[in-house]
């Protein structure tokens, strides 16, 4: 017989799993009403409230594509023209306010980190990562207005004065332009980088920096001083409210320190060298665009708290005119990439999960006001009333227009229901005129084996879902401003039943002879919840506790292991047969636990072989129950002790030799061992020199220590434990 062990640990698994496999599923309702699952999906022209709720977002027109990478500055002139830094060419675009974009000028650099426009009109561009500053006039001039011998250009802003100041990279150090192009560093701020240049009111110039998250102030003079220490690495944007405020928004280093204003490194970006210049068109390949942010599925990217987290990718901060900090906003999972302010004190943040713009207004919980279709919305823009918004990944210009689109979608991240399931109804809870479609398939990401969008629901009383049966399943809503009630979506179930499954027997053990299995009291589950088909788990369910392990003599215990991917209630039933083969009989039926002891006499001596049959039946009718069964190895079944008998013994003196002959009709002699007046046993072998068959012969052969009479006892076990023994008298002879 073949023993295998099992550890503690995998037998906690094992039982673990089984009480899984206990907690019946039937129907599946997939609901979706909070924030964290409504922003799995993606929202187009579709505003999320932080209770989950559905509106129409503000409208969000895409006005210029410029058909690079990376758009990573961004400025407006009086006229309402919008210019545009680009990367990985180095690319600066104008776009006018009619929407027409032209190539303006094309830097010799990779990257134009920076713009900045004089009163005159005239253009700056700072670059990376040979750092310079260009100047371009209104009449299309160009010329590099002034070099800091500096890596990065990360930054520019006009003093009170009508000077140009320009933060720099690689070793933070501020320069103070005059219009002629003369230059002089008017603070080293001993950081690394200075990501983010600006004014305030008073004239003293605010400074973000990289990568002590620091915001400084520098007087006129050149003195700085520490306003706010974020605990974050990158300052990334900044913007002044009318009441001497200051809003600061940050990144943490797992995103600031490789997908904020550092540009990619150049080995990696197209040179320049091979676009012809003046070429309006630009090949994108999609290898050398970076992903600046990526997103956690569980998570809440629009979270707002009253104190900072350093755990947070990102945080906006507001400084009052005294200095004071307040957290406005944060998330765990996304990094916020541009920084605005509305004329209603409202505060926009630009992220990289999707392009997603969230509105922040202090004491309120965030709203996730739009989403682009781009990957991160980079920068914002005001143009006299109108508000733009710069993307990366790829790099457009979009308008955010004011009240609500005309009409928006929002489809629902895919559900896995794990197996080829039956659709029940698709009900949603809202007003206004919204319309939902469903769509299904047996791929994860749905693709043109999909089936197509099926026909509208419009009840909030649900219809039946009229997608084919398959694994996944995803739903699309549409919000449609037509009428007084404006449209909102508060919540959408779907439920489904998975086609069952039969439970699959993946393994069955038998413990050492001799251990039996006892169980231990359970947590008891409240008989309400599960007569109102609650998960007994949303209860706060209780690890279970395996069975105890004892002692007996004789027992043989199997345990086996089972999965159900319908999570359906199971049933075993334990049967046996003769080794060499004929029906199997039953044992034990209605088995809930995945183990069971086999009490010694409960089956005559002899071998066989058992098997485990494990139905679904308690949770599904009779006629769909399924069931699976795995069979053990021959089991040896032996109550019965070995048989000694011996011959007679030969003595000679003071030595004595007694042979015995050991039989057992079912199990093999293992080992045999001897005692002389009640001492210590000791083993004794076989006389051919091993213990492999059900009939042994032994010799014993022992010196007597006097001519008295002693008791020689003998005793041999077989392989189940059984135990047999005989005992003789033997007296030394002595001359007379």
């Amino acid at each position: 017989m073949r023993i295998r062990f099992l550890s503690l640990l995998a037998f906690l698994l094992l039982f673990s799993l089984a009480v899984a496999d206990a907690l019946a599923v039937g129907p599946v309702f997939w609901r979706v009403n909070t924030r964290i699952e409504v922003e799995k999906g993606d929202a187009q022209g579709v505003s999320i409230a932080d209770n989950g709720l559905l509106t129409l977002a503000p409208p969000l027109s895409e006005v210029f594509d410029t058909r690079q990478a990376y758009i990573w500055s961004a400025v407006s002139d009086a006229a309402g023209n919008i210019y545009l830094g680009t990367g990985h060419e180095g690319r600066i675009f104008k776009v006018d306010s009619q929407g027409k974009g032209t190539l303006l000028f094309k830097t010799p650099e990779l990257e134009v980190m920076a713009l900045a426009l004089d009163a005159k009109g005239n253009l700056y561009a700072g670059t990376a990562p040979d750092g310079k500053v260009y100047r371009v006039t209104p009449a299309g001039e160009t010329q590099v207005f002034f070099d800091p011998k500096a890596k990065y250009i990360w930054s520019l802003a006009f003093d009170a004065q009508g000077r140009l100041l320009v933060g720099t990279g690689d070793k933070g150090i501020i320069f103070r332009v005059t219009p002629d192009g003369a230059g002089t560093v008017l603070a080293n701020t001993t950081q690394t980088n200075v990501t983010a240049l600006g004014v305030d009111s008073a004239g003293n110039i605010i400074v973000g920096t990289d990568p002590g998250g620091l915001v400084l102030r520098i007087s006129p003079e050149g003195r700085v001083f520490t306003l706010f220490d974020s605990s974050q690495r990158e300052v990334r944007e900044l913007a002044f409210g009318g009441k001497g405020e200051i809003l600061v928004l940050t990144l943490a280093e797992s995103v600031g320190a490789g997908a904020s204003n550092a540009a990619p490194p150049a080995a990696a970006s197209p040179s320049p060298a091979n676009s012809t210049p003046g070429d309006e068109g630009v090949t994108i390949n999609i290898g050398d665009v970076q992903v600046l942010d990526a997103v956690s599925s569980t998570g809440t990217a629009g979270s707002g708290t009253s104190g900072g987290s350093t755990q947070a990718k990102s945080a906006l901060y507001r400084l009052d005119a005294n200095g004071a900090a307040e957290t406005l906003w944060e998330s765990r999972d996304t990094g916020g990439f541009a920084l605005t302010m509305t004329a209603d004190g409202r505060v926009l943040v630009g992220t990289g999960q999707k392009g997603r713009i969230f509105s922040v207004t202090a004491g309120q919980k965030p709203l996730l006001l739009t989403q682009s279709t781009e990957g991160q919305t980079a920068r914002f823009i005001r143009s006299g009333e109108r508000l733009y918004a710069a993307t990366s990944n790829l790099g457009k210009l979009f308008r955010i227009g004011a009240g609500s689109s005309a009409s928006g979608t929002y489809t629902s991240a895919v559900r896995d229901a794990q197996i080829v399931a039956t659709w029940g109804r698709l009900t949603w809870a809202g007003e206004g005129d919204v319309e939902l479609q469903t769509r299904s398939g047996n791929t994860a990401a749905p693709d043109s084996t999909w089936s197509d969008w099926s026909t509208t629901i419009r009840s909030t009383d649900g219809e039946q879902i009229k997608s084919p049966r398959a694994r996944f399943i995803q739903w699309r809503a549409t919000l449609k401003n037509t009428g007084r009630v404006a449209p909102r979506l508060r919540e959408v179930t779907v439920s489904y039943l998975p086609r069952n499954i039969a439970p699959r027997v993946t393994s069955v053990t038998i413990l050492p002879i001799g251990v039996a299995l006892q169980p231990v009291p359970q947590p008891q589950t409240d008989p309400g919840a599960e007569q109102a088909g609650l998960d007994p788990q949303a209860l706060g369910g209780s690890v279970p506790i395996p069975p105890r392990r004892v002692f007996q003599r004789g027992a043989i215990s199997l345990q086996w292991q089972v999965e159900d991917r319908n999570g359906d209630t199971l049933e075993s039933r334990l049967y046996y047969r003769a080794a060499a083969g004929g029906d199997y009989f039953p044992l034990k039926t209605e088995l809930r636990e995945n183990y069971f002891t086999i009490e010694p006499n409960a089956l005559p001596d002899g071998r066989y072989v058992f098997k485990i049959v494990v139905s679904d039946s308690p949770s599904n009718p009779s006629d769909l129950a399924l069931s699976d069964d795995q069979e053990t190895e021959p089991v040896e079944i032996d109550n019965t002790p070995p048989a000694v008998t011996m011959a007679k013994p030969s003595i000679s003196g003071m030595a004595a030799t007694v042979e015995f002959q050991v039989s057992d009709a079912t199990s093999v002699i293992r080992r045999a061992e001897y005692q002389l007046d009640g001492g210590e046993w000791q083993s004794v072998y076989p006389v051919d020199g091993i213990a492999d068959s059900r009939r042994e012969d032994f010799r014993v052969k022992v010196n007597l220590p006097d001519s008295r009479a002693h008791a020689l006892a003998f005793r041999v076990f077989d392989s189940n434990a059984n135990v047999g023994s005989a005992q003789l008298q033997l007296k030394a002879e002595t001359s007379r």
